[in-house]
């Protein structure tokens, strides 16, 4: 295990614990077309959102409970660490069970004074049945996989993942160490780091999404003549969209298998007549009325007309001095039972 390695500022240089699973395909949030796009300098990944934002600031809470709980010491070490025998494979760990706090992290072999991992999560409530009884290994495979990840990375036997659901139900896991299955997992990751990061090969798309993120761009005006196992396709897609109940599953299966078909082509043609067309819709522009607003509030003044809008109906409170007393009410549905 190599240590002391920064690779915060250049995640396209190497795969990490949070990408193996969209590698295996077993992610909900990315594929395999995600990571190969990133790491291939094709797309910078900017994504932010509260979740993203909250889980960051989470993490220090979420570490500080667990102490709480267990009484156990941890370190917090940013850097980046190197598997022995991948230097493409590198784990990002968020904090380590220490045996002696006492002692440095490494020991002068480069070993670990640590007894086990934290990784540190966060989830929301409609996810609560992806976790199971706590203390137990069954997290989500996705994190699993990152968690071998990094037990194979420090060469240690443990991981705990310290989830918080809900933002209310904090929970405790444990993983242990799968040799066989961390093998498995380093193989696939070194297969797509060679045959697809370093020779800047796609692999193949497995969703509707990652054809349209692979050919984002087409090529203006090409066009391609469908041929008969395509066209097979096209009449089983139409016998498809016409049944009631027809599974949107096959639909998407189709619709992805055509999109790799034509690839950058913009036009499927048959017999020289277009029969799919798959073009970037031309711009559209629409007007920001709030920033118009804000900075030019006498021009937007001059153009604003007046809506007509339907009356609304809303029943308010009553003042307490006519709200009906209760011994009326009770009178009321005592007079309705009599009769």
């Amino acid at each position: 295990m190599l240590n002391n390695q920064d690779f915060t500022h250049n995640r396209a240089a190497f795969l990490g614990g949070s990408d193996i699973g969209a590698i295996l395909g077993v992610s909900k949030y990315r594929s395999a077309i995600d990571v190969w796009l990133e790491k291939t300098g094709k797309r910078v990944d900017t994504k932010d959102s509260f979740a993203m934002r909250f889980g960051s600031f989470a993490e220090s809470f979420i570490a500080d409970e667990y102490t709480f709980l267990t009484g156990e010491n941890l370190l917090e070490y940013s850097q980046g660490l190197v598997h022995p025998n991948y230097s493409f494979c590198v784990g990002h760990i968020d904090r380590f069970v220490l045996e002696n706090k006492e002692l440095p992290l490494f020991h002068s072999d480069g070993g670990l004074n640590a007894k086990k991992l934290l990784e540190c999560k966060t989830a929301n409530h409609y996810s609560q049945g992806d976790w199971g009884e706590p203390g137990t290994d069954a997290i989500p495979l996705p994190y699993l996989c990152q968690c071998l990840w990094y037990l194979g990375i420090t060469n240690l036997a443990e991981i705990d993942v310290a989830v918080l659901l809900g933002g209310s139900d904090l929970r405790i896991y444990t993983i242990t160490r799968d040799v066989e299955l961390e093998s498995l997992l380093f193989e696939k990751a070194a297969l797509f780091w060679t045959e697809h990061i370093q020779k800047d090969i796609p692999p193949k798309p497995q969703s509707i999404a990652d054809c349209q993120a692979l050919f984002q761009r087409s090529c203006s005006g090409k066009s391609m003549e469908a041929n008969p196992q395509t066209i097979a396709l096209i009449q089983e897609l139409k016998a498809l969209e016409s049944q009631t109940h027809a599974e949107e599953e096959q639909i998407n299966s189709i619709k992805q298998q055509l999109m790799e078909t034509m690839s950058d082509a913009e036009v499927l043609t048959y017999l020289g007549k277009p029969i799919i067309t798959w073009k970037v819709p031309k711009v559209s522009y629409r007007i920001d009325t709030k920033r118009l607003g804000l900075e030019h509030p006498e021009l937007i003044k001059a153009y604003q007309s007046p809506i007509q809008s339907s009356r609304r109906f809303v029943v308010k409170d009553l003042p307490e001095e006519l709200m009906p007393h209760e011994p009326i009410l009770e009178e009321k549905v005592m007079e309705g039972v009599a009769l």
